[in-house]
């Protein structure tokens, strides 16, 4: 697909948000939907004319997206998106089951019964996207917002920054897994039980659970790799 035709959903819309934020945004979704692929260029003029914005505000976005871990800059070549390798994917999955089991122990300890109600809606949300036959990002949506209900109940601002700090690599990876066939149940599944063990207060339990949740997408990803 050339870069030109990655943008008939990601159009940029003239709207509250700063430009930057929104040639930003559209470019992220593009590579979370794999219509802009592991390796391929992005040309700064062809994203101008595409987005219909200025060079600078595609420059500032790149720059955004570098930061992130997206795309990297080649010499001679300039900026493209980003192929992971095998070895900085597993060490992603670790740090995310580090993290996020941690996060759900904190949740568990700190969070209110309004908080354990809200995550116990957003996975029900989740679930319900997930089974029916919605676009992967849509997925990906509905999923972040039961990392946002967890995050929130765990009240740790430094395990939030931590998990900031890798959370669109981690999307990527995520988008990819979730794409698979069977996935989708799979991590429903995982996660009902891991709501559950909060619900049941158990958070050793529930910990464990979620670190198990992140090691069966990496499985996933892992033998794509194969």
């Amino acid at each position: 697909m050339s870069l030109a035709q990655s943008w008939t959903s990601a159009s940029v819309q003239r709207t509250a948000a700063p430009l930057r934020v929104q040639v930003t945004d559209a470019v992220r979704q593009a590579i979370l939907e794999a219509r802009l692929k592991p390796g391929q260029r992005l040309v700064e003029r062809e994203l101008v004319e595409g987005l219909g914005v200025s060079r600078t505000t595609v420059r500032e976005a790149l720059r955004e997206l570098e930061a992130e871990g997206l795309i990297i800059t080649i010499p001679q070549k300039g900026a493209v998106v980003r192929t992971l390798s095998r070895s900085e994917a597993e060490d992603l999955y670790d740090v995310r089951a580090g993290l996020e089991s941690l996060i759900v122990k904190r949740f568990v300890h700190r969070a209110s019964p309004q908080d354990v109600q809200r995550l116990r809606e957003a996975f029900d949300h989740f679930a319900e996207v997930s089974a029916s036959q919605a676009e992967v990002v849509e997925v990906l949506i509905a999923k972040d917002k039961f990392y946002y209900s967890l995050i929130a109940g765990a009240r740790s601002d430094v395990l939030k920054q931590l998990l900031e700090g890798i959370q669109s690599q981690v999307q990527v990876l995520r988008a990819q897994s979730l794409s698979q066939s069977g996935r989708r149940a799979g991590a429903v599944a995982e996660l009902r039980a891991v709501v559950e063990s909060i619900e049941a207060n158990d958070a050793e339990r529930a910990s464990a659970l979620c670190a198990d949740h992140v090691r069966s997408a990496a499985q996933t990803i892992f033998a794509s790799f194969e």
